[in-house]
């Protein structure tokens, strides 16, 4: 057996890479909506709805959540019985209390981009469906509030993906309480990623426009930050010694996965899309292939974080 499929298929693996794929996707929903909310608020100067980066957050965050569900749904033991996790809620349980985060999350979510894009659902429908338009129409008096509502879940559920690994506590590198925010800064990074792939490449915004400008300019902040607390989250595991220093240690010291966390993650998924943006020449970075390059890096590194942490997280129990 190699050594990429003895990574992947140890037996002490409760989650596996299926989760993180998940966790990417939930991450990637909710750093899209919180950047797109500042940017309808504070940036976007005319109608929202033909903004390309609007766009494309109404396009990746339901596809994010929706994908990610399907997926966890399809993975479990019995996924016929998902739905009673939906009607018997347990307080005590992370994973319940995540599905009814991700439920009311969902229902915002809609008619936030019900209201910003109600012009084209109607027009869209052709008369067929007025209730839709008048249950818009009531939304949209509430929408400055609604907003904000939506900006508070999404900060949750970037969170969320990092508490939900905490139900795992007997493995000390998952039980760490900076875990959440590495998953945070995480989404946030995926999010502007994400959004600025699909925004220019598939909604055509202009690479020029103050919304990619911005964006752009809080990329490179976002990525500084998580490598900063992806070192105070090692940091923190090392100094509380005993089984959390020694899971650290075997987690980025050596063999397969340290070589995955130093290669794919710090050098492919944050150091080389900085260096690109610092030594590019503007003229360069305008292009469809420079914009497809970086963001995919971007993209890949923080679906390699998610993997990493989840693998090694499991691996390096002592």
């Amino acid at each position: 057996m190699s050594e990429w499929e003895t990574a992947f298929q140890s037996g002490v693996v409760v989650w596996d890479w299926i989760i993180a794929i998940y966790l990417f996707l939930a991450g990637m929903s909710a750093g899209s909506v919180m950047i797109s909310i500042y940017l309808k608020r504070k940036v976007i100067v005319g109608k929202p709805s033909e903004n390309g980066i609007l766009k494309a957050t109404a396009f990746l965050a339901p596809f994010g959540i929706i994908v990610g569900l399907t997926i966890l749904v399809f993975h479990l033991t019995k996924p016929l019985d998902f739905w009673k996790i939906m009607i018997f809620i347990n307080p005590t349980s992370v994973m319940a209390m995540g599905v009814v985060l991700f439920n009311v999350y969902m229902a915002t979510l809609f008619a936030w981009i019900g209201i910003i894009f109600r012009k084209q659902i109607v027009g869209f429908l052709k008369g067929r469906f007025d209730i839709v338009d008048s249950i818009l129409d009531k939304l949209e008096s509430f929408e400055n509030y609604l907003e904000l509502f939506l900006a508070f879940l999404a900060l949750l559920l970037a969170a969320y993906t990092g508490f939900l690994l905490s139900a795992l506590p007997t493995f000390p590198m998952l039980n760490n309480p900076v875990l959440p925010i590495l998953f945070l800064f995480s989404s946030l990074s995926s999010g502007a990623a994400a959004c600025l792939l699909v925004g220019i490449l598939v909604f055509k915004e202009s690479p020029l426009s103050a919304s990619v400008s911005w964006v752009h300019s809080f990329e490179r902040p976002v990525v500084m930050f998580e490598l900063f607390v992806l070192v105070a989250f090692f940091t923190g595991l090392i100094f509380a010694g005993g089984q959390s220093e020694q899971a650290a240690w075997n987690a980025i010291s050596g063999g397969f996965w340290a070589n995955w966390f130093w290669w794919g993650v710090v050098a492919i998924g944050m150091l080389l899309p900085l260096l690109l943006n610092t030594i590019t020449p503007k003229s360069i970075r305008h292009g469809a292939l420079y914009i497809f390059t970086v963001t995919s890096l971007s993209l890949a590194g923080v679906l390699m974080l998610r993997t990493f942490i989840l693998y090694a997280g499991q691996l390096t129990l002592v």
